[in-house]
């Protein structure tokens, strides 16, 4: 009966291993550790994390802020091994739910990759200018691009 017991500790043990990689969040830092900033970046969740060359991918960005924000850009600059590689802005407004009140809001990018995407370690660095206000937060994480639709990345091989 023990016996029984043991494997089915170790199946339990063995399934939530496999969910180990969907419970860690993804570390970031802002731009300026002295700056004070309007919005405060609280946690960033990648789906799918590895992300998958010519699959959508959602980047959602839980911050907060203590003045309402009427509108403003996002500029999301990309760097692979170190080298720029790719700039886009987009208004504020498509990316959240404009005005943005005080308190906790939640901005979210959704982005197909070209097919042909390398895989590897991705630097993504976000900006947030408001209407009137030069920066509103500045962020940078890092994140990875995987090998085709199984989703293995080079940190698996």
């Amino acid at each position: 009966m023990d016996t029984v017991a043991t494997q089915l500790k170790l199946a339990l043990l063995a399934v939530s291993l496999l969910f180990l990689p969907f419970l860690q969040a993804t570390d970031f830092k802002y731009c300026d550790n002295g700056g004070n900033y309007v919005v405060k970046v609280n946690g960033i969740d990648i789906s799918p994390n590895p992300v998958v060359s010519g699959k959508p991918a959602t980047f959602s960005i839980s911050a907060s802020t203590g003045q309402a924000i009427s509108g403003g850009k996002a500029v999301i600059d990309v760097s692979y091994f170190g080298f720029h590689i790719h700039q886009e802005t987009h208004p504020l407004c498509e990316e959240t739910s404009c005005p943005i009140a005080v308190g906790n809001f939640v901005l979210s990018h959704n982005q197909v990759l070209p097919g042909f995407t390398p895989p590897g370690s991705y630097t993504l660095k976000m900006t947030l200018t408001g209407d009137g206000i030069p920066q509103l937060t500045c962020i940078s994480f890092d994140f990875e691009i995987g090998f085709g639709a199984s989703g293995f990345s080079i940190s698996d091989a």
